[in-house]
C-alpha cells in the first residue's frame, strides 16, 4: 500500500529524516518509534504532503505521490491526526467530520459520520462547540474522528495518547484496539510508551536521528541493543 524508498528531508544543513525505506501493507498497523527529535513527525508530514522530500520516492497504491498535493493525498486514503488537536474553531463536533470528508472525499457521507461519532463515543457530543466545550480525552477523539471521517485507507496517527491519564488512556488504547478492524484501514502510529507500542503493533520501525535502526516484531526490536542505546544512550 504505502511504500518509501530512500526518503530524505532536510531542512537547510540539518537532515530530519535520512534515506528511510519503509513498506506498510494494506491492513498493518506499525509502530514507529523514537527518542524526541528522531523525524517520525517529519516522515508523516512527508508522507501526508506538509513537507516536501529532498530525495527518494513514495508510493501509495501504485501511485507516485511524491509531488502530490494534500488534498490528492487525502483522497487517495491517506488519514492522519495531529499531535496536537486542531479542531476547526466555530463549529460544532459533527461539522468539523464534515469539512473534514468534503475535502477528502468531495461530498458527505451522513451514516458514515453517524458511524465514526458512535465508535469515538463523540455522538452525545455531536452537536457542541467543537474548540470550547471537549475535554482533553474528547479533543483526541475528534482527532481521529476526522480522520476516519476522511475513510482513509491507511490513517497516521500522531501521539493520540499523548498528555492522557491513566484511564483516559486505556479507554483510548480499547478503540485504538477496534479501529483496524471497524474500518478496515491500515495504521500507523507515533507513540513513546513501549508498553502500549507493544500491545497495539505486530511490526515496529525505530527511527535515530533521522535513521530507520531497526525494524520487525516488538520483543525483537525492543531487544536490539542499538534500539537501547538510541533511548537510553548507554
Amino acid at each position: 500500500m504505502l511504500q518509501l524508498e530512500k526518503v530524505s528531508v532536510r531542512f537547510g544543513g540539518l537532515t530530519a529524516v535520512d534515506e528511510v525505506t519503509l513498506q506498510v501493507g494494506t491492513g498493518d498497523v506499525v509502530g514507529l518509534v523514537g527518542a524526541n527529535g528522531a523525524g517520525k513527525t517529519t516522515l508523516f508530514n512527508a508522507i501526508s504532503g506538509l513537507v516536501r522530500p529532498t530525495s527518494g520516492s513514495i508510493r501509495f497504491n501504485g501511485s507516485d505521490i511524491l509531488h502530490a498535493p494534500l488534498h490528492r493525498r487525502a483522497r487517495l486514503g491517506i488519514g492522519r491526526t495531529f499531535q496536537i488537536p486542531q479542531p476547526m474553531h466555530e463549529l460544532t463536533v459533527r461539522q468539523n467530520l464534515v469539512v473534514a470528508q468534503r475535502f477528502a472525499t468531495g461530498r458527505v457521507d451522513a451514516a458514515k459520520i453517524d458511524e465514526v461519532l458512535a465508535f469515538t463515543g463523540l455522538a452525545e457530543k455531536a452537536g457542541r462547540d467543537a474548540a470550547t466545550e471537549l475535554a482533553l480525552t474528547e479533543l483526541k477523539a475528534l482527532e481521529v474522528a476526522k480522520a476516519l471521517a476522511t475513510q482513509p485507507k491507511l490513517l497516521l496517527l500522531d501521539e493520540v495518547l499523548a498528555g492522557l491519564e491513566t484511564n483516559g488512556k486505556r479507554r483510548f488504547m480499547q478503540m485504538l484496539k477496534g479501529l483496524h478492524e471497524a474500518f478496515a484501514v491500515g495504521i500507523v502510529i507515533i507513540e513513546h510508551d513501549i508498553e502500549t507500542i507493544s500491545n497495539l503493533c505486530p511490526r515496529v520501525a525505530v527511527l535515530n536521528f533521522g535513521q530507520l535502526i531497526a525494524e520487525g516484531a516488538p520483543a525483537q526490536v525492543f531487544n536490539d541493543p542499538a534500539v537501547i542505546k538510541s533511548y537510553t544512550g548507554a
